[in-house]
């Protein structure tokens, strides 16, 4: 079973519920987003199993009793393989996000969390180390600058490196290929991070 802890809307701490119970109830949570970049300037989506999308780095719930940068090294850990010095991430932002939406059973599925973003410097180029879950075909590295400009014109594409589980290949990236939900754009949905990377890599 696991268990999260929750808050009130101000981040007061209130206890700690099953996962089911925090979704079913409506109850703030950490969730932690996890970004990997290198020092010349490129950022790791994961490519999604599912939809074949790309998504952040890594991405999770922070479990009861877990500081976020614990939660941090655990994801990256659990869906890319790595064991990093998670102590060493940079927060970029916390980004308050609430949703509500029907399952398939017909139960609903409510959302309120407080999503921390993290970067963290992987200038390793020893892909061998890579060792992805069945939740990932890979991850996509591109330049933070490009993937930036892609997104502020909303179509074309990028030259990315893909590494699966596989084989690396060079190709170009389209910008429909990034994950973004109904109501959110690329750029407001990956501009901050996107821009604290180039910050970081000047």
């Amino acid at each position: 079973m696991e268990y999260l802890d929750f808050y009130d809307e101000n981040k007061n701490y209130l206890g700690k519920e099953t996962r089911e119970n925090v979704h079913k109830n409506a109850l703030w949570h950490n969730t932690v987003h996890c970004w990997l970049y290198d020092s010349k300037g490129n950022i790791y989506f994961q490519i999604r199993s599912d939809e074949k999308t790309f998504y952040t780095t890594a991405s999770g719930h922070v479990l009861a009793g877990e500081t976020i940068k614990e939660a941090f090294g655990r994801e990256i850990q659990e869906e890319i393989g790595l064991d990093i010095d998670y102590e060493k991430a940079t927060l970029v932002d916390v980004v308050i996000w609430q949703m509500d939406k029907e399952k398939p059973d017909g139960t609903m599925f409510r959302d309120r969390a407080f999503a921390n973003v993290y970067v963290y410097c992987y200038d390793d180029k020893d892909y061998t180390k890579f060792n992805f879950d069945h939740e990932l075909d890979g991850v996509v590295k591109v330049k933070a600058k490009d993937a930036l400009k892609l997104f502020k014109k909303g179509q074309g594409f990028i030259k990315a490196e893909i590494i699966t589980k596989d084989k690396v290949i060079k190709r170009d990236v389209d910008f429909n290929e990034f994950l973004v939900n109904k109501h959110e754009t690329a750029l407001g949905k990956y501009g901050d991070i996107l821009n604290k990377v180039i910050l970081l890599t000047k």
